[in-house]
């Protein structure tokens, strides 16, 4: 009788069938990610002196020396949570971003069309992550300790919006002496938006999602819309403008 090449069924591998989800999708997420899920809830409700590391280690169900594995530190699983929400917000945010600066020096329907986009993805997004916004609120309750992380998470981000706001404001398309304040405002406006929708009610929700967003249009209008740069009586090309140099981190 001829004897088979193949590898006896008990000796062969088995096959992922038809639709059956590979290991790691049956698994569900890692542990890290499972850690810092719940730490990023907790530090958005509690703040930093509030949660313990025991506290995070039994909302995912390990105990503390197993977190330790992960993060030695709470300090360390602190900076971690921002780090995963400011690459959530970037990957989010970033092509928007490119869209402006691309459209900077156009001005006109170009630009208010771009800055209405970024401004609609950015709070889009702290919709769907409002954890995002107290995290970072808890945060700035203490303005001086803890400004590594605006440095390293909010920053750079910000910091390109107001890079494309200087560039047409000298290629005269807009007028802007003061991106940083703007940039600030738009990001203080859409935290506290986020922060009423949690206090608020179905029916008020709606009404606080449609009235905030009017505004923003209305803001960025009024500040970038088609023929601000040439305003009659704006003070444009008297002299009176002048835009403030800033180091950008």
């Amino acid at each position: 009788m001829r004897k088979s090449s193949e590898t006896p069924s008990a000796e062969r591998p088995a096959r992922r069938g038809p639709g059956r989800p590979r290991r790691a999708e049956r698994d569900g997420p890692s542990t890290r990610e499972r850690i810092l899920r719940e730490a990023t809830e907790l530090f958005a409700a509690r703040g930093r002196e509030g949660t313990s590391l025991r506290d995070i280690a039994a909302r995912v169900g390990i105990d503390v020396k197993s977190l330790h594995h992960h993060f030695p530190a709470k300090e360390a699983l602190y900076d971690a949570c921002f780090e995963r929400v400011h690459a959530a917000e970037r990957e989010a945010l970033a092509p928007l971003v490119a869209d402006l600066r691309e459209a900077a020096t156009m001005g006109g329907d170009p630009l208010a069309t771009a800055l209405r986009a970024l401004a609609d993805g950015f709070v889009d997004f702290l919709e769907e992550h409002p954890h995002t916004t107290f995290l970072w609120l808890r945060r700035w309750l203490d303005p001086t300790r803890g400004a590594g992380l605006d440095r390293a998470y909010a920053l750079p981000l910000y910091g390109e919006v107001e890079r494309a706001l200087l560039e047409a404001a000298q290629a005269g398309t807009v007028r802007e002496t003061t991106p940083h304040v703007t940039v600030r405002s738009l990001v203080w406006a859409a935290h506290g938006h986020v922060t009423a929708l949690a206090a608020a009610s179905p029916a008020e929700r709606e009404r606080e999602r449609y009235e905030f967003r009017l505004w923003v249009r209305r803001f960025l209008d009024a500040l970038y819309g088609p023929g601000r740069a040439e305003a009659p009586g704006s003070g444009a090309g008297d002299g009176t403008d002048v835009i403030i140099r800033r180091t950008l981190e």
